[in-house]
């Protein structure tokens, strides 16, 4: 029986084009936590428009948007670690998450956002600077 070729690494193909950004780029964990913030922010609030539903039902549907945003978050923060502390990554999903969370409350509850909001959420932000800063 003959042994099967070896596998040769082959930088042109394209799946391991895209790793190979992904992994080397800081913005790729930054937009794979956007959109796993996207799923996020579904499966935890997409059900306040749908409030007749029953609670099972919405748990289940809230469990299986959350696997998509896993499919993203996990990778985003294991390439993102290649150039962010843990620390660094929570701050940068925060961020994010507050974005996402406040276009949402919006666009989709159909919620105001008021001043109080918009000052609360801009300490958060502030709180950026305390992480990243090299003390």
């Amino acid at each position: 029986m003959e042994a099967a070729a070896p596998r040769t690494h082959n930088p042109s193909h394209p799946r391991l084009r895209m790793t190979s950004w992904l992994t080397r780029s800081p913005l790729a964990p930054v937009l794979l936590l956007t959109v796993s913030n996207v799923f996020m922010t579904f499966a935890w609030y997409g059900h306040l428009r749908h409030k007749g539903s029953p609670l099972l039902t919405v748990i289940l549907v809230s469990w299986g948007i959350a696997f998509f945003e896993y499919c993203f978050q996990v990778p985003a923060n294991r390439w993102g670690n290649a150039h962010f502390s843990a620390a660094q990554l929570k701050t940068i999903q925060e961020v994010i998450s507050l974005l996402v969370f406040g276009v949402f409350s919006v666009l989709y509850l159909r919620e105001e956002m008021r001043w109080n909001h918009l000052a609360g959420f801009a300490l958060i932000v502030a709180a950026v600077f305390v992480v990243f800063h090299e003390w």
